[in-house]
């Protein structure tokens, strides 16, 4: 591979799209090429909010307090518990999960379809 020269999209400048970018682009299975040039990238990213998850959480979000099911600690859930469910807190929660084979295992039969929640 060779390196490349691609016109932003947004500010119409001239960026090079290495060699290197472009094997990491094919590993990660990337078909597209990038339309950005790094800087509005970055300024794209940092206007949406964007960055990868990195378990933030919406400040403006509806919290409730609430008590874990399995080790009785207090927390906050971001949904009113309605008393007939469990509540777990996120620790309490994390080990249900992995314990159950992950998000969305069906257990029985597997009729019903759908996804089950813990909440």
């Amino acid at each position: 591979m060779q390196d490349k020269t691609l016109t932003c999209r947004d500010c119409g400048q001239e960026f090079v799209f290495t060699a290197s970018e472009q094997e990491f682009f094919a590993q990660k299975g990337f078909t597209n090429e990038p339309s950005r040039c790094p800087e509005c990238r970055a300024a794209r990213k940092s206007s949406r909010g964007e960055g990868g998850y990195s378990g933030r959480r919406d400040s403006n979000r509806q919290m409730y307090p609430a008590v874990c099911a399995t080790c009785g600690k207090e927390t906050q859930v971001p949904f009113e518990p309605r008393g007939d469910r469990p509540v777990y807190c996120s620790d309490c929660y994390s080990s249900q999960r992995s314990s159950s084979g992950g998000y969305g295992s069906r257990s029985g039969s597997g009729s019903g379809g759908g996804r089950r929640r813990s909440w």
